[in-house]
């Protein structure tokens, strides 16, 4: 059955959901909450909770990646950010939470123009190294080719390249466009990919020998590529078509495994659980993770879309205090709205349909709800 829907005449487009279209269907079984399972095991690191976080200023500073690594998931810092750029950024941070609507882009373009300092990239994931925590660094795909020596020499676990998208097959006819299979079959740390939206690109990537997939284009809470460019991928699908790459990949390969991680759009605990029955193996977390006390941004949200020096597709937002890291993360809560307890909500989503592994939750009933939150 064609999922298909005639837009005019001359037009058709394929039906696609957000997670808030879609809803997990309880089992006849059910279990007890602290019976299940929610660790996640990425190449050769375990972790006690699938939940990376966003490499965005916003939301993980060095101290913050070191604490998020304490709690049980993995911080990724931004080696394009801020902390790479300045010996000391927090005075810019602090200024960034006073300024006006309308100084906001000016001010992230001004502050993100200045060069980025490898000697800077050294330090910042020495100082996560030393915490003995699993130590994740993200670099844009244009600044790879340039940084990717500095980030491997001082020890990273696992390379984040992450874009609004990222393709295998990149065209340029300014510069030689990194070549991803090249790139990483010579690396000796696994790599983190994307992201990417739909089944055709992520199977390329995933020739590519990269170990996880991000999932997702244009759909946090700082994101404006939809009103910027027209474009937009909702969650649910985006998901699922990767999902079903994975599959494809894993018939090719002999079965080779490569971790789907959504990326984007996970702002409520319920999109955490949500995302995992649409075949996600982990989330990111941005929005909900800046609302942290602890977080850098101080009650604001901006992503590395906003700093862009010509065509800026994301927006500072404030997004206020809910609590702590720990809270967000494991509770307990003081609220019904799903802003804390993150991991507590997939142990119950698991509990009530009957799954003792976060692996096992990918196979849940679900249906296409017309739920809409206010």
């Amino acid at each position: 059955m064609s999922n298909e829907v005639e837009i005019g005449r001359g037009k058709r487009g394929r039906r696609a959901y957000t997670l808030d279209d879609i809803a997990l269907v309880p089992a006849r079984r059910t279990r007890d909450p602290e019976d299940v399972s929610v660790g996640w095991q990425i190449d050769a690191h375990h972790v006690d909770i699938p939940v990376m976080a966003a490499p965005m200023d916003s939301v993980m500073s060095p101290a913050t990646a070191i604490e998020f690594g304490k709690l049980g998931g993995i911080g990724v810092l931004d080696l394009d950010g801020l902390w790479t750029r300045y010996e000391d950024p927090t005075p810019l941070l602090e200024e960034v939470s006073h300024l006006g609507g309308e100084e906001s882009i000016p001010f992230l373009q001004r502050v993100y123009s200045e060069p980025i300092k490898p000697e800077l990239i050294t330090a910042r994931l020495a100082q996560i190294r030393q915490a003995g925590v699993v130590v994740a660094g993200k670099l844009s795909p244009q600044r790879t080719q340039k940084y990717w020596r500095h980030v491997v020499d001082a020890g990273v676990d696992l390379f984040v390249i992450r874009g609004t998208t990222v393709s295998a097959e990149h065209v340029s006819s300014r510069a030689e466009p990194l070549n991803l299979k090249r790139f990483i079959y010579e690396l000796d740390v696994p790599v983190i990919v994307g992201g990417v939206s739909t089944t055709t690109a992520a199977l390329h990537l995933m020739r590519t020998g990269a170990a996880g997939i991000l999932v997702g284009f244009g759909g946090g809470a700082a994101h404006s590529t939809r009103q910027s460019l027209g474009v937009h991928a909702p969650m649910a699908t985006a998901i699922a078509d990767v999902a079903a790459a994975r599959r494809d990949y894993m018939d090719e390969s002999g079965g080779r495994y490569v971790h789907v991680i959504a990326d984007g759009g996970i702002g409520r605990s319920g999109d955490l659980a949500r995302a995992i029955a649409c075949g996600a193996d982990a989330v990111m977390l941005g929005a909900a993770l800046a609302r942290a006390e602890e977080a850098p941004g101080r009650g604001w949200h901006w992503g590395s879309e906003a700093t862009h020096p010509d065509m800026p597709r994301g927006q500072r937002v404030e997004v206020g205090t809910t609590g702590t890291l720990r809270e967000i993360l494991h509770g307990p809560s003081t609220r019904a709205d799903g802003s804390l307890n993150f991991v507590g909500a997939l142990r119950r989503a698991m509990a009530s349909t009957g799954y003792s592994e976060v692996k096992d939750l990918q196979r849940v009933e679900v249906v296409v709800s017309p739920y809409r939150p206010s």
